[in-house]
């Protein structure tokens, strides 16, 4: 298995070709993953999506392939992990209004698969702990895992 450990991940630079079509190779189970988590969440812990809650699902999914904004890609043994920041074009710049997803594909001619969408769960110095799954502009796009 690929982890931050055994496969180095790559610069962040604006998507290029490769990455664009892996990218519409994923976007329609981006979306609906998305939506599914957004839904799931908010039952249990509301606080990841809290900062889109104000957004239908289709505004929230309302995003292409010129909305990927930047990615890094690792490669493996077996393939190519791209990870992907992804803008909502319903939020303003200046605020939570990205999204971080990993795909992978076995190579240039194989369809990529959506691995999963960034949520953090991040313990703070009091032992009490942030969740969320939108990030800012000046979050760094970096390896996870889930």
């Amino acid at each position: 298995m690929a982890t931050a450990d055994t496969v180095k991940l790559g610069d962040i630079h604006e998507p290029k070709e490769e990455s664009i079509k892996a990218f519409k190779q994923i976007e329609h189970e981006l979306k609906r993953s998305l939506i599914r988590s957004r839904h799931d969440y908010k039952k249990h812990e509301p606080e990841y999506f809290a900062a889109v809650d104000h957004l239908s699902d289709a505004e929230l999914t309302n995003f292409g392939s010129d909305d990927l904004q930047q990615v890094r890609v690792a490669i493996s043994a077996y393939g190519v992990h791209l990870f992907g920041k992804v803008r909502i074009p319903a939020m303003p710049k200046d605020g939570p209004a990205y999204i971080h997803f990993r795909a992978f594909t076995g190579g240039p001619d194989d369809q990529a698969t959506l691995h999963s969408i960034h949520t953090e769960d991040k313990e703070g110095p009091d032992g009490g702990h942030t969740f969320r799954a939108i990030f800012t502009k000046d979050d760094e796009l970096e390896w996870f895992d889930t």
